[in-house]
């Protein structure tokens, strides 16, 4: 994700809060995660949180609140949220918020600043009691206030939770004045690192002369974000939204259960300004330090087109002519295998790996690339890796240059063999890159394709044998043009 629209992103969020109150079901949540490629976010070895990744969180609290002016703390929340986003409010209108502040969970202490506010057993050795109260503060020893006082702790063995819950995380310290004392309905939303998303890709390649391939498609959804979430709804969002604040959020393997790829258990896709969202269509759990997968797309077979290719070259465009005979000599022996695909619908950002069945009917992993955002109908190609059985040699075999014709005569020599033992197609694709202006004058096998900057030729190779393809380009200037 890119560094420049956090801000955006948040005073959204906070708009939404002091605008026109969402409506919630009790304690539900709602998660909106953002695509990262953070590889700490998704890896399987590592503890702790990761500040990386982008997520909108919007969750609903009950409160108990007393009459008046008084201090409220909420806990369990991430360790790296946002604190200038951070907005809570109370739709019903019976409260109000006068202050907040943030308490991070820092220290040793870290695993009690969720249950500052709450009602706590303090234990020493043994299991002998020490005191019991509200937990006022948590560091440099534990303050605890009872009917009989206020008592300072600074030895103890363990804290038991008189509540039953063990909140984790950082907590919110809140300055509250409210009509009336009573259970309070409250809804806090905030930006959060530690959770990301990305879509993961598995295609099985079918047996057969013809490129067919079962394609699976799935969400990883990471969190690392210090807390676990559960029973939480949630949106992915497809895209790279800009984000301008650096100092905020920054964008064990577990598979999610009860979920398959069945057209009714799909997210519901939609647009959402110049991105895509896929709203899940049930709550799902996220333990802190997964990996959950949920489906995407249904699994369906696809269309595909393999391609042994050898290119030399790139689309670059020099200023001016380049003259110098060494240029792009090429050579390089490796011929790669790539696969192309026609996306099927939107596809979003992520890795595909593919498979083949060997000769006893295993899949066996061949091959993994990247798949960028690509929209219904345009091709995604990846490269798998470099073909065992083919090479091929690059040569040279004319160069002239005519200053005063302002043209420049090359040609090639390229030499395919093939150790295996059927024959084999490849591609080979050329880039005359000495200037912009250029003519194919020969060639002993007629171009597949020709564009402004690429030649292509489809060689077949014999099993066993091997194939030359030859071919000549001539250059042409003008007199601005021409190089000093």
């Amino acid at each position: 994700m890119t560094t420049a629209h956090r801000s955006a992103l948040a005073l959204t969020c906070i708009i939404a809060l002091g605008g026109a109150w969402p409506t919630y079901a009790a304690d539900t949540t709602t998660l909106t995660l953002y695509r990262s490629d953070s590889p700490a976010l998704y890896a399987s070895h590592g503890g702790g949180d990761v500040d990386d990744g982008y997520a909108v969180v919007r969750e609903q609290r009950s409160l108990s609140l007393a009459a008046g002016t008084h201090d409220v703390v909420i806990g369990d929340l991430p360790n790296a949220l946002d604190a200038e986003a951070l907005a809570l409010g109370f739709p019903d209108g019976n409260a109000k918020v006068i202050s907040q502040r943030l308490l991070l969970a820092q220290g040793a202490d870290a695993a009690l600043s969720g249950l500052i506010g709450h009602a706590v057993d303090v234990l020493g050795a043994g299991g002998l009691p020490l005191a019991s109260g509200t937990l006022l503060r948590a560091g440099n020893g534990l303050l605890i206030r009872s009917a009989n006082g206020t008592t300072l702790v600074r030895n103890y063995a363990a804290v038991h939770s008189a509540e039953g819950g063990f909140p984790i995380g950082s907590s919110l310290s809140l300055r509250v004045d409210a009509a009336r004392a009573g259970q309070a309905r409250a809804v806090l939303s905030y930006p959060t690192s530690g959770l990301g998303w990305r879509a993961a890709y598995v295609a099985t390649l079918k047996p057969g002369a013809t490129c067919r391939m079962q394609f699976e498609s799935r969400a990883s959804i990471a969190n690392r974000s210090g807390r676990d979430w559960h029973d939480a709804q949630l949106t992915l969002i497809a895209g790279e939204p800009n984000m301008a604040k650096t100092s905020g959020p920054q964008p064990m393997m577990a598979m999610a259960r009860g979920l398959n790829a069945k057209a009714e258990a799909l997210p519901q896709q939609d647009s959402l300004g110049d991105y895509r969202s896929y709203a899940l269509p049930g709550a799902v759990e996220l333990p802190d330090g997964s990996v959950s997968q949920v489906p995407l797309y249904a699994d369906r077979t696809l269309d595909c087109e393999r391609t042994a290719l050898y290119e030399n070259g790139n689309s670059y465009q020099p200023p001016q002519p380049i003259l110098n005979r060494d240029f792009n000599p090429g050579g390089g022996s490796a011929i790669v295998s790539t696969l192309k695909l026609k996306a099927f619908d939107s596809l979003p950002a992520g890795y595909l790996r593919v498979l083949t069945a060997d000769r006893h009917g295993t899949p066996q992993f061949i091959g993994e690339g990247r798949i960028e955002d690509t929209p219904k109908g345009s091709d995604a190609t990846i490269t798998l890796g470099t073909a065992f059985d083919l090479r091929a040699t690059r040569e040279r075999t004319a160069f002239h240059v005519d200053k005063a014709g302002r043209t420049l005569d090359e040609a090639f020599r390229i030499a395919l063999t093939n150790a295996g033992d059927s024959v084999r197609t490849v591609t080979v694709r050329e880039h005359p890159g000495r200037w912009r202006q250029w003519t194919l004058v020969s060639s002993s096998s007629k171009p597949s394709a020709q564009t402004p900057d690429t030649l292509e030729f489809r060689i077949d190779v014999p099993a066993s044998g091997k194939a030359v393809l030859d071919y000549a380009v001539r250059y042409q200037w003008t007199a601005d043009e021409q190089p000093q």
